[in-house]
């Protein structure tokens, strides 16, 4: 009996030792268990061990962290007493409107109440005071002031605040073109003035700041950093001429003339708009425009500037190849004004501007930049590439001019031939002439319609304009044209010259080449 109770027992519940094992094989499977988990776990939150990330093939971007940024208090203070607030007084005459003024899309309309009229019916006075407000900086201990172009423009009256003081201001020099203006007012003790840096030095991502008075709120700073440099965004009278730096350090209406500085107080730009419509997108003019204008604003009060009478395109990988030019380097030169310097020197569309006396040209900026910086009648050695070899010639700069006039309304559409460049084209009779104003020295043919999926669309070629030759050979009509774009192999580039004639002045506004490689 007692060996079948001992019996049914071991059938009950297990010996001593068996549920150790047991006991130590839960535990087992226990750790194993965790430590898979810890695995996974640690491989979701980027935790993998050193050993196992070293296997792969990729390459992990590691960056010191950042230490030991400097107080922008002390920045802020120790820029400030040179900072000033501009007080415009305008006197708007005739209707009210907004006038076209370009500024006023980056910064938004000047809202005013209507002046009411004798008669209380709103209607407002031939002469209307209107005043506004910006900023500038000073640059020199006898009061020269540095600000906007715009902030100035039709002024009567300035004032300059400066350290509560008010002193009036009278304007020393003036360029619409780089929206610069310089004053002057009359201390009584030297003032504390800021330096100009280097702007070619500047990096994308430097820490900046900005000061001024936006919405007359006094000596106000922003922090941020430089996010572009040498933007255009055509706010200006000449457009060719706009390097602005890109920030987004905050700039607002009445900041417009306020100093952009690095951190060692130095001034790397003019701040002068934002997109309005955007958040923290603001422009400055770069302190090497300013600095190399200087000179001229405080001397004689106008900037003149070096003029060659082309215009230029910066060169892509197609418009090289298809002139047989193994860089991208250099300034396309797709149109000769007439009389201008560039044509009397010999000068032609379609020669590439490698160099201009001893600085390398890598892009437009190049060239415009060191043109500009000259003086009218100063002589330049000029090289280009042309046909295959390198053509060395000198042009005396004349002035460069005011801006052109607005581009062309298109042309009817009509019948046209060649079916994979989706262009249609006809002959320029006497009778297309002078319909639309094409002058005696523009022949070729007359472009009627692009179709949106042709190659040619996406090179801006449009109804209305005039290719002119066809890789160098110029072409008089259709059968010329269709004779010379057969003749070019498929594979090869085919490489249009195109004249846009504005109609209301008969006058070509811009010419410029169409690249394309035929299939």
């Amino acid at each position: 009996m007692d060996t079948e109770t001992r019996s049914h027992d071991n059938l009950v519940s297990p010996p001593r030792k068996s549920r150790e094992v047991a006991r130590r094989s839960l535990t087992l499977a226990l750790v194993v268990g965790a430590t898979l988990f810890g695995m996974v776990v640690a491989g979701g939150f980027d935790l993998t061990p050193s050993g196992f990330a070293e296997t792969s093939t990729a390459t992990m971007v590691q960056v010191e962290p950042v230490t030991g940024l400097p107080s922008f208090a002390d920045l802020a203070e120790a820029v400030s007493p040179a900072v000033v607030s501009i007080q415009a007084v305008k006197i708007e005459r005739g209707p009210r409107g907004r006038g076209g003024n370009p500024f006023e899309f980056f910064f938004g309309p000047r809202n005013q109440p209507p002046q009411q009229g004798p008669e209380g019916q709103g209607e407002e006075p031939p002469g209307r005071r209107a005043d506004s407000s910006g900023s500038g900086f000073v640059i020199s201990a006898d009061g020269l002031v540095v600000t906007n172009h715009h902030v100035i423009e039709d002024a009567e009256e300035l004032v300059v605040f400066l350290n509560g003081r008010e002193y009036p201001a009278e304007i020393q020099g003036d360029d619409p073109a780089t929206d610069i203006a310089l004053l002057k007012i009359e201390p009584e003790e030297p003032l504390a003035y800021l330096q100009l840096a280097d702007s070619e030095t500047v990096r994308v991502g430097d820490w900046v700041m900005a000061i001024g008075s936006p919405l007359q709120l006094n000596n106000s700073v922003s922090v941020g950093v430089v996010s572009a440099m040498g933007r255009s965004i055509n706010i200006t009278p000449d457009a060719s001429l706009e390097n602005f730096i890109q920030t987004d350090a905050a700039i607002n209406f009445g900041n417009s003339g306020g100093p952009l500085v690095d951190l060692r107080g130095r001034v790397i730009g003019v701040a002068t708009a934002i997109n309005f419509g955007a958040e923290n997108i603001g422009f400055a003019v770069p302190s090497s425009t300013l600095e190399s204008i200087l000179p001229q604003l405080r001397d004689s009060g106008v900037v003149r500037r070096g003029y060659l009478g082309v215009n230029i395109t910066d060169l892509g990988f197609e418009e090289a190849a298809a002139f047989g030019f193994d860089s991208t380097d250099g300034a396309l030169v797709t149109q000769v004004l007439p009389e201008s310097p560039a044509g009397q020197a010999g000068i032609r569309h379609g020669d590439i501007i490698v160099k201009v006396d001893d600085r390398d040209v890598a892009n437009n900026r190049d060239l415009i930049d060191y043109v500009a910086s000259k003086p009218p009648n100063t002589k330049v050695d000029v090289k280009l590439f042309r046909g295959g070899d390198y053509v060395d010639t000198a042009v005396t700069l004349g002035e460069r001019p005011g801006v052109g006039d607005a581009p062309p309304e298109p042309a009817e559409e009509t019948e046209g031939a060649i079916e994979w460049l989706g262009l249609q084209y006809q002959d320029i009779s006497g009778a297309l002439r002078d319909a639309h104003s094409i002058p005696s020295s523009v022949d070729g043919v007359w472009v009627t319609s692009v179709e949106p999926d042709s190659p040619l669309f996406d090179k801006n070629v449009r109804p209305g304009d005039v290719i002119v030759d066809v890789n160098g050979d110029q072409v008089d009509g259709v059968e010329a044209f269709e004779a010379a774009v057969e003749a070019v192999e498929s594979g090869k580039y085919l490489r249009l010259y195109v004249s846009r004639v504005d109609p209301r002045t008969g006058q070509v506004a811009a010419s410029f080449f169409a690249v394309v490689q035929v299939p």
